[in-house]
């Protein structure tokens, strides 16, 4: 393979790839840039949900006869409220199970008496800053929406290397873009350096 061939397959990679890359690089930039200053978003708290449902006697008995009753219970209760988060973990003890739910979307939590399938739900959505909060770290936003963070990085790191090559492909301009890469460098270690504490 030549390397005018390795120049046009990086150009076609590098044209390709970048719809879906440049769309993820604004959204983790926007988000950056509202995480760095929360005054720009001015949204109060949000408001905790209340609900009350009734679980019935054979949804309850079902759950209580599996080898995990507790996420058993919280899936009986997703069909009947409207739950914010994922499920994190239950607790029961004697004749009460509470069940926790958690993630980038809000919290919710709900305490099912198990004898009479009574369950108080109660749900926090979270404030958009929460949301782009959980959106950018991805700490506790899933399984599937840290795959993707993964995937946008790596994404980012084969697009800046393409585009490198690309760059060094200018021979009329070898010397300048050496010269800016040094320059630019320099410049990122010189601001970790000095403006970081």
């Amino acid at each position: 393979m030549s390397a005018g061939d390795i120049f046009r397959w990086c150009r076609w990679l590098h044209g390709y790839l970048s719809a879906f890359a440049f769309l993820s690089l604004m959204l983790f930039s926007v988000s950056g840039l509202v995480l760095n200053h929360p005054e720009w978003l001015r949204a109060g708290r949000t408001r905790e949900h209340s609900t009350q449902i009734t679980l019935s006697a054979e949804a309850l008995a079902a759950a209580q006869r599996t080898a995990d009753p507790g996420r058993a219970l919280a899936k009986a209760v997703e069909a009947a409220a409207p739950i914010v988060g994922g499920f994190k973990d239950s607790q029961i003890e004697g004749g009460e199970a509470l069940l926790r739910w958690d993630g980038a979307k809000g919290f919710s939590d709900a305490a099912v008496d198990l004898t009479t399938g009574k369950a108080d739900v109660k749900m926090l959505p979270a404030s958009t800053l929460g949301l782009l909060n959980e959106l950018h770290r991805g700490r506790r936003a899933g399984t599937a929406w840290k795959a993707f963070i993964d995937i946008s990085a790596v994404l980012f790191l084969v697009l800046s290397v393409i585009g490198y090559v690309l760059f060094f492909s200018m021979r009329f301009r070898l010397r300048s873009s050496l010269v800016v890469t040094g320059v630019s460098l320099a410049l990122m270690v010189g601001l970790i350096w000095f403006l970081t504490t």
